[in-house]
């Protein structure tokens, strides 16, 4: 099936290729130039896009995504069926998905398919800890749109916290999407205040029931100590039996971003990939050190792209207060 995928592919995308230039073209300059503009994250916008690829390829519902990716102005989806056009056409006429987006095993998962690959296994964590759990708190919230899909008919309530501009700019849009978000609780928070917590605790977040705190794709731009300052926080003003749901990178993936492209993009709207795990060796180990070292429990944990030769470049993470 694979041979006949490239089969049908290859035509295709040599005869589409102008139009598939164009269309990463248009969604670069959005997500770069756009978000500069606006002061707000770029890389937001992978996120969404790659949540919105789940979706437009059957991989994962997710219909808020595709209304908030299309609302968005540093987004362009016009773009985005450009520049995937031949692989969105592959899957139809076979009805398999090939090479993005994918969903391999976690150990055989590559960072081209970070977004997919970690959307699901949080999706299968956060689901794992839904029994029970009172409230739902997405830290560093972006364009998440958990809130507006299945979790919305759970009995947890939900915050999103994240700072002003950002908030500010998700809000508008999914005003203008026409996504109903009455049901959550906005907090805007200033995660480099050692005291920002306080903004949580000012609302009417009770520390004394069961939380799920969702910490998706913010690790790596904190630094380490950063990163253990909000685990204390956490630890510190939630009940026992609270998880945090987070996913921590390795060392290797934090070198490959100091690649001059890289780097360059994230320096366009003051963003930098910073903390990781030396995971070359022992990952488990390691990653459970750091996790006791919070004086957190380790509860389920996935690996991503365990089987290459220096080690997972990622893990998602339950930590049990």
């Amino acid at each position: 099936m694979k041979f006949l995928a490239y089969l049908i592919f290859v035509p295709l995308q040599f005869i589409w290729l102008p139009f598939s230039l164009i269309g990463v073209i248009m969604v670069g300059y959005c997500q770069l130039a756009v978000s500069k503009r606006l002061g707000v994250s770029q890389t937001a916008v992978e996120i969404i896009n790659g949540r919105w690829a789940m979706d437009v390829f059957g991989l994962r519902r997710d219909r808020a995504a595709r209304k908030l990716a299309s609302a968005i102005p540093n987004n362009s989806v016009r773009g985005l069926w450009l520049a995937l056009f031949p692989l969105w056409l592959t899957h139809k006429i076979l009805g398999v998905q090939f090479l993005y987006p994918t969903l391999p095993k976690p150990e055989k998962a590559g960072i081209a398919n970070l977004v997919p690959s970690r959307t699901i296994v949080f999706d299968e964590f956060i689901e794992a800890n839904l029994a029970g759990a009172a409230q739902f708190v997405v830290l560093g919230a972006g364009l998440d749109t958990r809130a507006y899909g299945t979790l919305r008919q759970s009995d947890v309530v939900i915050y999103e916290l994240d700072q002003s501009v950002d908030q500010t700019h998700k809000r508008k849009h999914l005003t203008a999407a026409k996504i109903d978000s009455s049901h959550v609780r906005f907090v805007e928070v200033d995660f480099a205040d050692r005291c920002w917590i306080n903004s949580l605790l000012a609302t009417d977040y009770d520390p004394s029931k069961k939380t799920i705190f969702l910490w998706e794709g913010v690790t790596l731009y904190l630094s380490e100590r950063a990163v253990r300052a909000t685990l204390t926080a956490l630890a510190e003003s939630s009940a026992a039996g609270s998880v945090v749901v987070a996913d921590i990178y390795a060392e290797r993936l934090v070198k490959l971003t100091k690649s001059k492209a890289v780097s360059w993009s994230l320096e366009l709207t003051g963003e930098e990939i910073v903390f990781g795990l030396d995971c070359s060796t022992d990952a488990e180990e390691r990653l459970g050190q750091f996790v006791a070292s919070q004086g957190l429990r380790l509860g389920r944990n996935q690996f991503l792209g365990g089987h290459h030769k220096k080690g997972p470049f990622a893990a998602i993470v339950e930590m049990v207060i």
